[in-house]
C-alpha cells in the first residue's frame, strides 16, 4: 500500500467523481482509477460502488476513509516535525523528475560549485506529486512544463530541450541524421509512466495529431528511464524522448533528434510564489548562467519567439530545415 493511493482514495472520497479527483490530483482520470483499483484489490474489500453517473463509498470504504485521514495527517507533522529540527541550516529542496533526465541534476552541480554551503535535498517525483510538494511547502523548487503549472506556481523557461526518438541500434532511424515526425506513424510508441511526466506525453500526442495521425502507442508502462530503454533494447518499441534523457547514450540504443519540425520540449523551474526561500533565486541565477554557457535557450528565434501557450507544441531552429538530411530507409 502507498501513500499515494491513500491520498487518492480520500480526494476520491470527497469529490465523488472520479473526473474531479483526478484534476486535483494533477494526473489522468485512467491512473487514479488504476491505482483505486491496486488499492481495493490489497485490501481484498470494494471500497467504492461505482455507476455510469455515480460513485458512493461503501460501508468499508467510509471505515478507511476515517483511517486514510489520520494516517497522512500523521505523515504530514511528521515531515513538518522533521523539517523543523533543520530550519537553522541552508537547505535547498529540490524536485527531479527521474534520475535520467540531465537538466535539473546540471542545475545543482552547478549550485553547489559556486554556493557550496547550500545543502542540496533532492528528491525524485513526478510532476504531480512536485506540484504538491510545492503547494505544501516540502519542495522549494521543482521543473517541468510550466503550461500545466498550477496558478500558484511561478516558472522561469530555462531550457528547450530537443525532442528526439530513442531506437535500438540497427533500427531504420539510426541512420538518418533525424527523424521527421510522420515517421512515427509506423512505430508502436512508448511514453513515460503517466505519473511521472504526464505533461511530457500530452506533449508528445499533440505534436504526432498535429502531423495528421494518432500514434499506436505500447500499452505497457515502465517505473524508471533505464526500464525504457530496456524495452527500447528488446526492439519492442522505440521511446519519445528530450535530449536530456541521458539513457539515450546507452550502448546498444541510438537517440535521434525529430525533424520536420524540429520540435523543443521547453524545461521551467517551478516555484511556489509564497515560498520565502532566499535560495530561489540563487537557484534560477545559477540555472540562467548555465543556460546561456550551454545554450540551451539558442532555439528561440529572436524574430519568432517560442510557439505561443496552447498552440502546437513545436519550436523550430531555423537551421534544423537547412541542413542535409539523410533518407530513412524504408521498412
Amino acid at each position: 500500500m502507498e501513500l499515494r493511493q491513500l491520498r487518492y482514495f480520500v480526494t476520491l472520497a470527497e469529490e465523488l467523481h472520479f473526473g474531479r479527483a483526478a484534476a486535483r490530483e494533477h494526473i489522468v482520470q485512467s491512473a487514479l482509477s488504476q491505482q483505486i483499483q491496486r488499492l481495493e484489490r490489497e485490501l481484498g474489500v470494494r471500497l467504492l460502488d461505482r455507476s455510469t453517473h455515480h460513485v458512493d463509498l461503501t460501508p468499508a470504504g467510509m471505515a478507511f476513509l476515517v483511517e486514510a485521514r489520520q494516517i497522512l495527517d500523521h505523515v504530514g507533522r511528521a515531515g513538518q516535525a522533521a523539517r523543523n529540527a533543520v530550519t537553522s541550516a541552508p537547505t535547498l529542496r529540490a524536485g527531479i523528475i527521474d534520475a535520467g533526465y540531465d537538466t535539473m541534476p546540471k542545475i545543482l552541480r552547478e549550485l553547489q560549485r559556486t554556493h557550496p554551503d547550500i545543502t542540496i535535498h533532492q528528491v525524485e517525483a513526478g510532476t504531480p506529486e512536485q506540484y504538491r510538494q510545492l503547494a505544501d511547502g516540502r519542495l522549494d523548487i521543482a521543473i517541468g512544463y510550466a503550461l500545466q503549472a498550477p496558478a500558484e506556481v511561478s516558472s522561469k523557461l530555462i531550457r528547450l530541450d530537443p525532442l528526439g526518438v530513442l531506437v535500438p541500434d540497427g533500427h531504420r532511424f539510426a541512420e538518418p541524421d533525424g527523424v521527421p515526425v510522420a515517421a512515427l506513424a509506423d512505430e508502436l510508441l512508448l511514453l513515460g509512466e503517466e505519473e511521472q511526466t504526464p505533461e511530457l506525453n500530452h506533449f508528445v500526442i499533440t505534436l504526432c495529431r498535429a502531423a495528421g495521425f494518432a500514434p499506436t502507442l505500447y500499452e505497457g508502462t515502465v517505473q524508471s528511464s533505464r526500464a525504457a530503454a530496456d524495452l527500447v533494447l528488446q526492439h519492442r518499441c522505440v521511446h519519445c524522448v528530450p535530449s536530456s534523457f541521458r539513457t539515450s547514450n546507452r550502448p546498444g540504443t541510438t537517440w535521434r533528434p525529430l525533424i520536420e519540425p524540429a520540435t523543443h520540449y521547453p524545461w521551467s523551474l517551478l516555484w511556489h510564489q509564497d515560498n520565502p526561500s532566499p535560495h530561489i533565486a540563487t537557484v534560477i541565477d545559477r540555472a540562467q548562467h548555465l543556460a546561456e554557457r550551454l545554450g540551451w535557450l539558442e532555439p528561440i528565434s529572436p524574430a519568432t519567439g517560442p510557439t505561443p501557450v496552447g498552440e502546437a507544441p513545436s519550436v523550430v531552429s531555423p537551421t534544423a530545415r537547412a541542413s542535409t538530411i539523410r533518407p530513412i530507409p524504408e521498412r
